[in-house]
């Protein structure tokens, strides 16, 4: 079973940026699709961004232009980088594993982490 394990959420003022990190803990970065995702309270989960063995990125249209996914496969790491905060960004951010190839879709996604809390303020 692969544990994931986010970081780097926090309090941030609108304009300000954040890098989230989801550690693995094992080698799945470089072999599988990886996904972010996000939860405001009282709102379903939705996709943020996925990237794939080959590279190839994928964002929901909410966040491109602002928004990167990349990863170290080295490091066994993903990480978003989110520029231009808004507080609509603001939500809990979890990462994932899809094992069957590129989805924007949860039930596709496995191994979910625990969240890290990201808070935009106005």
């Amino acid at each position: 079973q692969v544990q994931l394990v986010e970081s780097g959420g926090r309090l941030v003022q609108t304009g300000g940026s954040l890098r989230l990190s989801c550690a693995a803990s094992a080698r799945t970065v470089g072999v599988y699709s990886m996904g972010w995702f996000r939860q405001a309270p009282g709102k379903e989960r939705e996709f943020v961004a996925s990237i794939s063995s080959s590279d190839k990125t994928v964002y929901t249209d909410s966040v491109k232009g602002r928004f990167t996914i990349s990863r170290d496969n080295a490091k066994n790491t993903v990480y978003l980088e989110m520029n231009n905060l808004k507080p609509e960004d603001t939500a809990v951010y979890y990462c994932a594993i899809n094992f069957g190839g590129m989805s924007t879709g949860a039930a596709d996604f496995r191994s979910w982490g625990q969240g890290t809390q990201v808070t935009v303020s106005s």
